[in-house]
């Protein structure tokens, strides 16, 4: 059984299917906050510190109003040029020093595992909140929560699956994590559309074959896009070798209404884990797709804060005392 207070959260390969229970079920109870029907300040006094020396606005913003919405105090760092490392400092140093001023770290690096090596000199919980092309946890697990949130209203679980995961597999890290935590379920099938070159890393590939899921992999969407969830992917540009080599491939897997209702089933969801580039040229999940039903990416987004805020609750070990600090909201809210 995982032990979550003063834990790091590194990778998914730490979960097993009861602690991803855990996770599921605590942001389900963050649901009130979130949506500003009540606050809740059972970590008032909390400081985290916010280190993103990798651009982002979705991950970086809603770890802070996930620790905002639990009555907790953010710091920020953005950009490793605003931060010692520019000036050689090691990331153990860093971790070392933060930790003394924080609770608990969440911290996205471009560089693969170096959230790992950062969480070797801290003293405090580091959440990762993804370390180059490695892995995203948070992501995936807001992504499971969002799939299981969104099978719940046609009467599906987690298990029994199929799902479509479409783009650029090999450099996106959101997919080789969720891959893996869909691994842990059962009788799963999974259609990776891709070109050859951007095809799912054979890693990912063993992990659920080794698991007894159905993978099938194609470079063609005609036939192969009737699932319960498409999660589509854009160009990784940041991780190729240039930006002409990022054009080689842009726009190849670009969703529409047409295609939508061509090849997939009446009420298969559609998950992006944003953003989603909207360029003529690329156009991966096109506008007029905005008033379906089953387009979940904006529910997904927001299934971020809830899932983050649970991670805090958990690795801070206050998610039993949650209702014993609810106050009412005293502020105009539509939501």
């Amino acid at each position: 059984m995982m032990i979550f207070q003063g834990s790091h959260i590194l990778s998914v390969s730490q979960f097993d299917r009861q602690a991803i229970a855990t996770i599921l079920a605590t942001s389900a109870l963050m649901a009130p906050y979130a949506s500003r029907k009540k606050r809740c300040c059972v970590l008032d006094g909390a400081i985290l510190s916010n280190l993103f020396f990798e651009p982002s606005t979705r991950t970086r913003v809603s770890f802070g109003t996930a620790f905002n919405l639990l009555g907790g105090y953010v710091r920020e760092t953005v950009g490793e040029e605003n931060s010692s490392l520019s000036k050689g400092e090691s990331l153990y140093d860093t971790a070392q020093v933060i930790s003394g001023y924080s609770d608990v770290i969440a911290m996205r690096h471009p560089k693969m595992h170096s959230v790992t090596e950062f969480a070797t000199g801290s003293s405090v919980p580091v959440i990762n909140g993804g370390d180059g092309a490695n892995e995203h946890p948070t992501q995936a697990l807001l992504d499971l929560f969002t799939i299981q949130s969104e099978m719940m209203q046609f009467g599906k679980s987690l298990d029994n699956l199929n799902i479509v995961l479409m783009g650029d597999l090999k450099h996106g890290r959101t997919v080789h994590s969720l891959s893996k935590l869909l691994s842990l379920y059962n009788n799963i099938k999974i259609t990776m559309v891709a070109p050859d070159a951007l095809q799912m890393p054979d890693s990912v590939i063993s992990t659920l074959t080794n698991a007894g899921h159905e993978v099938v992999l194609t470079d063609t969407m005609a036939g192969n896009l009737s699932s319960d969830v498409i999660y589509q992917t854009r160009i990784q540009q940041e991780r190729f070798a240039s930006k002409d080599e990022a054009e080689l491939y842009r726009g190849h897997f670009s969703l529409n209404r047409d295609i939508y209702q061509k090849y997939c089933r009446e009420n298969t969801v559609i998950m992006h884990p944003l953003p989603r580039d909207s360029r003529p040229e690329a156009n991966e999940l096109d506008t007029d797709l905005n008033d379906l039903d089953n387009l979940a990416i904006f529910r997904q987004a927001q299934n971020g804060v809830l899932v983050r805020m649970a991670l805090f609750a958990l690795t801070l070990g206050v998610e039993d005392q949650l209702s014993q600090y609810e106050k009412p909201v005293n502020w105009y809210t539509n939501k």
